[in-house]
């Protein structure tokens, strides 16, 4: 059965006074358009400010850019979806099935201090509606309540992008914070793989998280089958 999918980006671009540019990871949006798209999926793309969604230059470098990046660029309808996202406040949340963030540097100074984002999580995840959130997206997660007004994360198994990842890149010193510091003062189990750069999904009730940008078709398809058992 057809699910709708909200997809939710940022809309910041710039990191910090650093004079980098950051953005929305590029395969992080692609590849799981796709599949959710491919699974026969409803998916809707939203952001703060809505309009065009920056993408991170960084994530066209070659290396970086996949069978999926490849085909969404040459792609006028997944394009023009990129380049009109609606306003994340004017949303109907609740008319969705689940809500998925790519990740990117962005999320940090936009969707981790946007209330409306904080209540929509805890809305679905206490509706029994599944949020997934991949790379520096779990970094929203920081302010999230439960009902109660203990930590979201408290207690529950997470991932997302490692200190160490960030220091591999260099970047640490550029960011707000720190995704995995953040996560395990606010009580979370914070969950890793092994070594930078290898995929990790970790479900812990109606919340996924993923920790990386290889992590992208395997939290996508993990989501895609657990919509399949509601």
């Amino acid at each position: 059965m057809s699910k709708r999918i909200l997809m939710v980006l940022t809309s910041h671009e710039d990191m910090g006074l650093s004079g980098k540019k950051t953005g929305n990871w590029f395969d992080e949006v692609a590849t799981p358009y796709y599949l959710f798209k491919q699974a026969g999926h409803e998916v809707v793309l939203a952001s703060p400010k809505g309009g065009s969604a920056p993408i991170d230059p960084f994530s066209y470098d070659e290396m970086f850019m996949t069978e999926n990046t490849h085909k969404f660029l040459k792609d006028p309808a997944a394009m023009r979806d990129l380049s009109n996202t609606s306003v994340l406040r004017n949303i109907n949340y609740r008319s969705f099935d689940a809500a998925f963030f790519p990740g990117g540097y962005g999320q940090l100074w936009d969707l981790a201090n946007d209330s409306f984002a904080l209540q929509m999580i805890q809305d679905l995840i206490y509706t029994n509606k599944h949020v997934a959130l991949i790379c520096h997206a779990p970094a929203i997660l920081r302010d999230v309540k439960k009902p109660n007004g203990e930590p979201l994360v408290k207690g529950m198994n997470v991932t997302g992008f490692s200190n160490s990842e960030d220091d591999e890149l260099s970047l640490s010193r550029h960011l707000l914070f720190q995704l995995e510091t953040a996560l395990k003062e606010k009580g979370a189990n914070y969950q890793r793989s092994e070594k930078n750069w290898v995929p990790k999904v970790v479900v812990d009730g109606y919340l996924i998280t993923g920790q990386n940008p290889a992590t992208s078709p395997f939290i996508a398809k993990t989501l895609i089958e657990q919509l399949a058992k509601v």
